[in-house]
């Protein structure tokens, strides 16, 4: 048998990088926190910053990871180290500003927060701007992916991020944009930032918001995160116009961020013909429609008001970013139930967006199909295709089984949370507001991201359900097996 062999100093390397890039991260709210007086927040910055850096600094440029034995084992190991690494060091500017008074409710706010999640567990707790900042960026961060960023400098560190990309992006098939991987992280990271920059500007442009309040809401939806500056939420602006603004956007960070390629290079076809992309639109327009009639007719809306509730609204849902404009908790059964679906279904692949994803959800209506037309004619050859294209039988398998083991993962963490005491509505849709990284639930105890009720424990597995969610399970699930661990991969 083959020894298990990992190289530790190349991983060490790339999550000291990502330590220094967090370190960098929060100088801007260190620097705002300093500014404006906010005593709290400078004091734990000042205690965090500095030690983030250096042990960053140390573990970036003084380790020497060499070029061999980088395989998929470590692209594995790095990538569900990332995320647990950051949401470790992020939890430290909340728990040492006093904002939470245990590590837990630190981490799990910060857990909420790379993993694009936006929930809190710090009840009737308002975040200072400082601290507000530092979440909107690390949304800003956990949205493409940190490790995007990382990839795209890897091989002037003589490291290969093929098997680091492909653990690490959403989606079943990692599509390349470029001839090298880094170049395609790049090409994603430029059109994430040019997104970004665009919705600033035009939420600038509202004469509603102060600059402070349209980065937050800038990063937290281009992210779909869904972080707001205010209690009140989107609600508080009072206006079409803003709520307009920040749908396109949660729709467009929704959307494969490899069509944007295609087009920008003059291939706008390829968006055109993109299945997953129409069958997206045809999913939320259907779901706006039918949350308009429920509540035309149980809650008595007008036309206008009804469709505007419902098209922030499913948007915000379908998507998973997770803003809530109006007590959706009071909508009829109807409308409810249309969300709830949206939140198993999430947005496309390779997106910033959390849960199922369109094109699996396209793969196994296509699977249900043709064990009908196998029922009809059952010596007929029927090809699962998306467009005029074939899906492979391998993809077929994995998306069943991702299906299936996510269904699983759901049904378990609601018996879990079960445990809380909780009513059925709170157990079953906090559980999947966690697991689609939506972080909003069906219940007045957690319709605003708020799940302080859950106990120490629970709040664990919760921020742990979060991280399994962002990273689409198996690459969580394959490092508890044997196989894993027990040959050389």
């Amino acid at each position: 048998m083959l020894k298990s062999s990992v190289n530790y100093k190349a991983i060490a390397k790339i999550l000291g990088i990502i330590m220094f890039i967090l370190g960098l991260s929060m100088v801007i709210p260190w620097i705002y926190a300093e500014v404006t007086g906010d005593i709290s927040a400078v004091s734990g910055f000042r205690k965090c910053v500095p030690a983030v850096l250096a042990m960053g600094a140390f573990l970036s440029f003084f380790i020497k990871s060499g070029k061999a034995h980088f395989r998929a084992r470590e692209g594995y190991i790095i990538v569900a180290s990332c995320w647990l690494v950051a949401s470790f060091i992020g939890a430290f500017p909340y728990y040492l500003s006093n904002f939470t008074s245990s590590f837990v409710d630190a981490f799990f706010e910060s857990t909420s927060g790379f993993t694009t999640t936006g929930c809190t567990a710090a009840s009737g707790a308002l975040l200072s701007k400082s601290l507000l900042l530092w979440k909107a960026i690390s949304h800003w961060l956990g949205g493409m992916g940190i490790l995007v960023f990382v990839i795209s400098i890897l091989p002037t560190l003589g490291i290969n991020g093929q098997f680091i990309a492909r653990a690490e992006t959403p989606g079943p098939v990692l599509e390349k944009m470029a001839v090298r991987i880094s170049d395609s992280a790049k090409i994603l990271y430029i059109t994430y930032f040019s997104f970004t920059l665009l919705e600033f500007i035009l939420l600038m442009l509202s004469n509603k918001m102060s600059a402070f309040d349209a980065i937050v809401n800038t990063m937290g939806s281009i992210s779909t995160g869904g972080l707001v500056v205010h209690p009140a939420g989107i609600a508080y602006y009072d206006s079409v116009y803003v709520e307009i603004v920040i749908s396109v956007f949660c729709i467009l960070a929704s959307l494969n961020f490899v069509l944007y390629h295609y087009l920008i290079t003059g291939k706008p076809s390829y968006m055109i013909r993109d299945i997953e992309l129409r069958s997206y639109m045809i999913i939320i327009l259907c779901a706006v429609f039918l949350c308009t009639i429920g509540l035309i007719m149980g809650n008595g809306s007008s036309f206008g008001n009804a469709l505007r509730d419902s098209f922030f609204q499913v948007v915000s849902i379908a998507t998973t970013t997770g803003y809530a404009r109006s007590p959706y908790t009071v909508w009829p059964a109807l409308c409810q139930l249309v969300l709830m679906s949206l939140m198993f279904i999430g947005g496309c692949s390779a997106s910033t967006s959390g849960s199922i994803k369109v094109v699996r959800v396209l793969v196994m209506v296509k699977l249900i199909w043709r064990g009908c037309i196998k029922r009809i004619h059952p010596r007929s050859v029927v090809a699962v295709k998306l467009g005029k294209s074939s899906v492979s039988a391998p993809v077929v398998s994995g998306i069943t089984v991702f299906i299936l083991v996510y269904m699983m993962i759901f049904l378990m963490s609601s018996f879990i949370l079960s445990f809380q005491g909780l009513d059925m509505q709170s157990t079953l849709t906090a559980s999947l507001a966690m697991l689609s990284n939506t972080g909003t639930a069906f219940s007045e105890v957690t319709s605003m991201g708020d799940f302080s009720v859950f106990g120490p424990a629970l709040k664990l597995y919760l921020s742990a359900l979060m991280i399994v969610g962002r990273l689409e399970l198996f690459t969580v699930i394959i490092l508890f097996t044997r196989n894993f661990w027990g040959r050389d991969r």
